[in-house]
């Protein structure tokens, strides 16, 4: 496991203007990209054992998070 975290600029380096541009003009956007952010953390400060959690739990979020990155990648990929 990585304990890297997973930042949204390092996840999608090529679109970073258009993230902030999103932020800006899109709520839906900002929303989920703050949602990616706080799930992020807790991933990372999971897989760091900050704090522990359970496997399936920490799965859990994982599996969160990457949705969250599939559904940020949808919208980024249109604009």
């Amino acid at each position: 496991m990585s304990n890297t975290p997973h930042e949204l600029a390092e996840e999608f380096p090529d679109k970073v203007k258009a993230m902030s541009a999103l932020k800006q003009s899109d709520a839906h956007f900002a929303k989920l990209a703050d949602e990616y952010h706080e799930l992020n953390r807790a991933v990372h400060r999971a897989e760091t054992k900050v704090e522990p959690l359970e496997e399936l739990a920490e799965v859990d979020l994982r599996k969160k998070r990457a949705a969250l990155k599939d559904e940020i990648w949808g919208i980024l990929s249109k604009a």
